[in-house]
């Protein structure tokens, strides 16, 4: 082989191998971390997350969805045609922001995730919740007795000889549902009365309002719920320790109606009748309050911003695990919105994606105030 021939050669495997680039510059952000040679700045190091790459990006375009969602005001947009009066006002439109619904899990509840759950109801930082039975009763057992941290590899015989029950490396003691059922059954005993002399009609909504009333405890998010009239949803509402004591009031005190149908009409009228704001979802994990908030924003077209934080995978199918473009094909997410799914435990991404909106935010409201 001649020498023209392999510089040929070479120049061909060099042209494959180190094809021409197109230029990156000022079209995309660089990738690198938070130097610690600064110093510890907490703030500063969450805003290196959109820059860091994997899943820390993620998080960081996540706080910067949920700061979107909170900066939106109605003036952001021109008026309709066929607006109202009101709604050509500047200081209406200045007041109107994007109606926020926020999806958990129980296992969060369960978790310190709770705190970081009750702080922003007890601000009124979100307008509708939709969580599981286990989310309810959860936060009210938490008022009654604690939960204990274990560890994921204590043997289930060992912990079932012992009254222990276990999520993940939390531990519950049966006493503390033991406790739930002595104060809970008197409850349902007047609200049956209620139900029987005065017609109320109780839906879980209500049922659950009517809890955080009666729990009258500050750590818990459904006091707070309550206290701030903000709805909080659960279709599954028997689905759970709740569903155990009414099985049993059904035996002792038989006759507690609680009509879903309203709430399906509740649920939905709050994406439905948002008027003119747009709507933005925050669900951490999957399953039932993924997909009712989800398709309660179908009924309005789709929610304006999206944000998912799940460890699950869509590679079966799962609501759970399906990335926000999924929702665009039903119509539960606009093409327009802004979305990002964070594929973390909840328990680690959302105290810091609180920590960079909506906390940073009312940090700065308290000192704007004093």
């Amino acid at each position: 082989m001649g020498e023209a021939m392999k510089d040929n050669i070479l120049e061909s495997v060099r042209s494959v191998v180190f094809k021409e680039s197109e230029t990156l510059e000022g079209s995309s952000i660089k990738i690198e971390g938070y130097d610690f040679n600064r110093g510890v700045n907490y703030s500063e190091i969450l805003r290196s997350m959109v820059s860091t790459g994997f899943q820390a990006s993620n998080l960081g375009d996540a706080i910067e969805v949920v700061n979107q969602m909170l900066d939106w005001r109605l003036s952001d947009e021109s008026p309709t045609e066929d607006c109202s009066e009101e709604e050509r006002d500047p200081a209406y439109r200045d007041s109107v922001t994007c109606k926020v619904f926020l999806g958990f899990t129980s296992n969060l509840i369960s978790s310190g995730v709770r705190d970081t759950i009750r702080y922003l109801v007890q601000h009124h930082m979100v307008d509708v919740v939709v969580t599981t039975a286990g989310g309810v009763e959860e936060d009210l057992i938490k008022c009654l007795a604690p939960t204990y941290k274990g560890d994921f590899s204590l043997p289930g015989t060992h912990l079932r000889s012992k009254g222990l029950n276990r999520i993940g490396n939390l531990l519950v003691p049966n006493e503390n549902y033991c406790k739930f059922e002595d104060w809970i059954i008197p409850i349902f005993d007047q609200m049956l009365e209620e139900q029987t002399l005065e017609n109320v009609l109780w839906t879980p909504s209500k049922v659950i309002a009517r809890l955080g009333k009666e729990i009258n405890h500050e750590s818990s998010y459904l006091y707070w719920a309550y206290k701030n009239g903000i709805p909080v949803f659960c279709p599954s509402l028997t689905d759970g320790s709740l569903g155990d004591m009414l099985y049993f009031h059904s035996f002792r005190n038989p006759g507690l109606v609680i009509d879903i149908v309203q709430d399906i009409r509740a649920m939905n009228g709050e994406a439905v009748h948002a008027g003119p704001r747009k709507t933005g979802m925050i669900i951490l994990g999957g399953g039932l309050p993924k997909h009712h908030i989800s398709n309660a924003n179908m009924m309005r077209n789709g929610a304006d911003y999206a944000v998912f934080i799940n460890t699950a995978q869509e590679f079966d199918g799962s609501d759970s695990g399906a990335r926000p473009d999924e929702a665009v094909s039903w119509g539960k997410i606009r093409d327009s919105a802004k979305t990002v799914k964070v594929h973390c435990d909840a328990t680690i991404a959302f105290p810091l994606l609180v920590a960079g909106t909506f906390a940073a935010r009312g940090k700065r409201s308290a000192e704007h105030k004093s």
